[in-house]
C-alpha cells in the first residue's frame, strides 16, 4: 500500500518560547524524524494547519529550518492559529488560489487528495465561503473516476466536546451537503482538537489526529477550549490501498513506546 504521513497542529512559537514547558520545535522534528525513520516508504508529508501559534513571520520560519533538507514532498494547509500573509512571505511555492486561499490538489494513482482551507481568520471558528465551496465542487468534478480524500483543519462533525464544537466548521452542513452530491469523497481528515477521533460526518468516514505538541484531554462542561495535556506526540499514516483508504495513529516520544514481555 502506498503511504502517506500526516501531522497537524505544530503551534510552532518564536525561538526560546514554549507552550507550557513544552518546545513545539523539538516535538515536532522528533515527529519527523520517527516518522521518516519508520516509513521511509512514504510517498509525500500533508501538514493540516495550525502550523504556528501566532501566526507570526518567526514561527514560520523555524518550520521552514526544521522542514529543510526533508526527502519528501510536503505539502502544508493552515489552520485558525496561522495567518495567510507572513506564512505566504515564509512559503511563496505553497499553492493559493487567486482569492488567496491556500489550498490544492495532489493526485496519487488512483486517489485524489484535496487539500482544503477553512480558516476564517481572526476566528477560532472556522468557515467555507463561496468562493471556496466553488472551488471544492470544481475539485471533485474534475476527479476523473479517483476516489477523493479530503483533508481540512476544522473537523466537519461535532467531536462531543462543547468548548470544541463551539469552535468547529460553522457551515459544515453546506460542505458535506456538497461532498455527498459529488459522491465519490471516502475519507475526511482533519486536526484542530488535539485528539485522535474517529467517527461518521454526513455519512463519510472521517478522522481527526492528535498534535505533535500539546493534547487535548476528555473534556467536561465547563472546560476551556485551550485546556491542555502533556501526552506523546503523534502523527498519522494514510494508507491508500485497493478497498480505499485505512489510518493509523502513531505517538512518539517519551513514554510513546515500551516494549514488553509477558507469558
Amino acid at each position: 500500500m502506498r503511504k502517506i504521513l500526516i501531522f497537524t497542529d505544530l503551534h510552532y512559537v518564536a525561538p526560546g518560547a514554549r507552550i507550557g514547558h513544552l518546545d513545539p520545535d523539538a516535538r515536532f522534528r522528533e515527529g519527523l524524524a520517527h516518522a521518516l525513520a519508520q516509513f521511509p516508504e512514504a510517498e509525500r508529508i500533508v501538514i493540516t494547519g495550525d502550523l504556528t501559534h501566532h501566526g507570526r513571520p518567526e514561527e514560520y520560519a523555524r518550520l521552514r529550518e526544521a522542514l529543510a533538507g526533508c526527502p519528501l514532498p510536503v505539502h502544508l494547509m493552515i489552520g485558525n492559529h496561522d495567518c495567510r500573509t507572513p506564512f505566504a512571505a515564509v512559503f511563496p511555492d505553497t499553492p493559493r488560489t487567486p482569492e488567496g486561499h491556500v489550498q490544492h490538489v495532489v493526485d496519487t494513482g488512483d486517489t485524489r487528495l484535496i487539500l482544503l482551507d477553512t480558516v476564517d481568520e481572526g476566528r477560532h471558528e472556522g468557515l467555507l465561503c463561496d468562493a471556496r465551496l466553488r472551488w471544492l465542487d470544481a475539485a471533485l468534478a474534475g476527479a476523473e473516476g479517483r476516489r477523493t480524500v479530503v483533508f481540512l483543519h476544522h473537523p466537519p462533525m461535532p467531536v462531543g466536546f462543547e468548548a470544541m464544537d463551539a469552535i468547529g466548521l460553522a457551515n459544515r452542513t453546506e460542505l458535506l451537503a456538497l461532498l455527498n452530491r459529488r459522491g465519490n469523497t471516502c475519507l475526511l481528515m482533519a486536526g484542530h482538537v488535539h485528539r485522535t477521533v474517529s467517527g461518521v460526518a454526513g455519512g463519510i468516514a472521517t478522522t481527526l489526529l492528535k498534535s505533535t505538541c500539546h493534547q487535548c484531554p476528555i473534556m467536561q462542561p465547563g472546560m476551556d477550549a485551550h485546556t491542555s495535556i502533556d501526552e506523546p506526540g503523534a502523527y498519522g499514516i494514510l494508507y491508500l490501498g485497493d478497498e480505499g483508504p485505512i489510518v493509523h495513529s502513531e505517538d512518539f516520544g517519551t513514554g510513546a513506546r515500551r516494549n514488553l514481555s509477558y507469558a
